[in-house]
């Protein structure tokens, strides 16, 4: 069995708690190295994981020959740079949704993917959850018959940090680092699974705006998406509401049915249809990205083929560009 020996850009929250154990858990993988620009934290991190070796510069980590595979978890506007020093490098990567701070910045990865010949994944890991296959087993199986259209609302109170001014907003919050504001974190998740289970969105159009003045990104958004297959669906999301106004829906309407589900909060899968209703609760594992970082492995080990690459991503991006006037 070939040895995947990891080196991770970045050591934020998301290798704390959703990914960073998950490489360790897999047979033939585990962490050799761990990069951030923040010498107290690389060493923090590499001490706390008992991982042998810290950098704080990342050509030094891609380059070291003891790693053999990269998985980055910076901020978007990074991913991309590290992205093509990983593959020009002759390494695997495995990035952190969404694959780049623009559509054009995807499109520049997959072709340094092709002529290096090196795979770059991404991080929609909610493709490979039990909860989000049990939800496309039910549209394939056509418990509510024909699908007709699709909505996606979601809505949400400003957090703590919103209200910092502009010198200490989050970087979420800051378009040139991120790509967006709060939209371009949360949406590729929501639009992801869409393109998962109706295939691609080949027109959108959207309308934003910033009601609350908290910060310089955009808050409100509403769009409209076309489908390949002629279905038709539309988004709202709303970063400033009031918290009587929280919701994380996704609703599926059919010719026979409703199906309705969260993406965010694993609320119970609701079922309507003439029959009754129906409630299903589908548990997740402790570590969020297990499923897709084994699908990874297998993959880079030559025995199974992970599909969550970065040209099945780049529509994504696509999408949010054009919904945010970017395209």
């Amino acid at each position: 069995m070939k040895l995947i020996s990891w080196g991770f850009i970045g050591c934020g929250e998301v290798t704390e708690k959703k990914s960073g154990p998950a490489f360790n858990e897999i047979d033939g993988s585990h962490v050799e190295a761990v990069m951030s620009r923040s010498e107290e934290k690389a060493r923090s991190y590499a001490e706390r994981h008992h991982i042998r070796k810290w950098y704080t510069d990342a050509q030094a980590l891609i380059d070291d020959p003891d790693v053999n595979a990269i998985y980055i978890a910076t901020p978007p506007s990074s991913h991309a740079t590290f992205a093509i020093m990983a593959m020009k490098a002759g390494k695997p990567v495995y990035v952190e949704k969404p694959l780049a701070a623009s559509y054009e910045d995807c499109a520049r990865i997959n072709r340094i993917s092709e002529q290096t010949g090196m795979p770059c994944f991404v991080a929609y890991y909610r493709r490979y959850l039990p909860y989000f296959k049990r939800v496309k087993s039910i549209i394939d199986n056509g418990i509510i018959g024909k699908i007709l259209n699709v909505q996606v609302r979601f809505s949400v109170p400003p957090r703590d940090l919103d209200f910092k001014g502009s010198h200490n907003l989050p970087w979420r919050l800051q378009p040139d680092i991120a790509g967006g504001g709060y939209f371009y974190d949360l949406a590729p998740h929501q639009l992801d699974l869409l393109q998962e289970f109706f295939g691609v969105i080949t027109r959108a159009h959207g309308y934003c705006a910033n009601r609350a003045q908290l910060y310089g990104a955009e808050d409100t958004i509403s769009s409209c998406f076309l489908f390949e297959s002629g279905l038709v669906g539309s988004g709202s999301w709303c970063f400033v509401g009031h918290q009587s106004s929280k919701e994380d829906c996704i609703e599926v309407i059919g010719d026979k049915g409703m199906l309705s589900f969260s993406v965010y909060n694993y609320d119970p899968i609701k079922i309507v249809t003439s029959e009754g209703t129906t409630s299903i609760i589908v548990p997740n594992p402790s570590y969020v990205q297990l499923p897709i970082i084994k699908s990874v492995i297998e993959d880079l080990q030559g025995f199974g083929v992970c599909n969550c690459t970065s040209v099945s991503a780049t529509p994504v991006n696509w999408v949010m560009d054009r919904i945010l006037g970017k395209l």
